[in-house]
């Protein structure tokens, strides 16, 4: 069975808020987590696991930006266009990537299928509609199994997880990898009636899963 890694949107505007970053929408705790998505990476990267590196790319028209933004619906500015806060954390940042930006026409493939790092950039928060490109590519790889970790965990990880299995993808969550926004659900229970199997980072890294 094959098994990708999908790292959802841990950029800066998410995962930081401290005097070498002021986030735009920063998540409680999301620094916490960065040794295990540090390790995640290593690990992908060690074995040759493709990854699928999921990013916020907004532009002023974004639908889910507002002035007034409920929390829920819609959000304040963030990960705005060929900004800092759009760019991924070191911990996670691709080395190399095949990027399909979302207001592009069309990919390669061929390409796609043998690069190791695909980032899909997103103007909503679920992958599959934010982007033309997310069922395409994952039709290009097949993967049997996927490994979802990143932030927010009830809302573009949740997006991402019901998405992929919905897709008939055998989904493991690293419950240690990722953070929620206060005032949503969880999801954990949702996931696994639908069979999601949740999971640690030590689990993926120890060789547990596979």
């Amino acid at each position: 069975m094959k098994t990708i890694l999908w790292n959802v949107d841990t950029q800066y505007d998410f995962m930081r808020n401290d005097e070498s970053f002021k986030g735009a929408l920063p998540i409680a705790g999301a620094r916490t987590i960065e040794g295990n998505l540090e390790r995640l990476t290593r690990y992908a990267r060690q074995n040759n696991i493709q990854v699928v590196n999921s990013a916020d790319w907004h532009n002023e028209n974004s639908a889910e930006l507002s002035d007034n933004p409920d929390l829920k619906t819609t959000f304040p500015k963030h990960c705005m266009q060929d900004t800092p806060g759009a760019e991924f954390v070191p911990a996670t940042k691709p080395e190399e990537s095949y990027v399909l930006d979302w207001q592009k026409k069309g990919f390669d493939s061929e390409r796609a299928r043998n690069e190791r790092n695909i980032v899909l950039l997103k103007d909503r928060f679920d992958v599959f509609s934010g982007t033309p490109h997310a069922e395409e590519v994952l039709r290009v790889l097949n993967p049997g199994r996927a490994i979802v970790y990143g932030v927010a965990t009830n809302v573009c990880v949740d997006c991402a997880v019901r998405g992929l299995l919905e897709r008939g993808v055998e989904v493991y969550v690293p419950l240690d990898a990722i953070r929620e926004l206060p005032g949503l659900p969880l999801p954990y229970e949702n996931w696994q009636k639908k069979r999601a199997k949740l999971v640690t980072t030590e689990d993926v890294v120890g060789g547990r899963i596979w």
